[in-house]
């Protein structure tokens, strides 16, 4: 797998932030790079 990394500005314009690169995925991502649950109140409205 390569990532290559961008940055795209409010007018359009891109740049390269990072060249590509070869990178080997995790099978499983360590729980501190994990997401945090959601917390907005539809998410943790009870069920109707």
């Amino acid at each position: 797998m390569t990532l290559k990394v961008y940055e795209v500005n409010r007018d359009g314009l891109t740049r390269i932030v990072r060249e590509e690169a070869e990178v080997v995925p995790l099978e499983r991502p360590e729980a501190s790079h994990q997401f945090p649950a959601c917390e907005c109140l539809e998410c943790t409205a009870p069920a109707r």
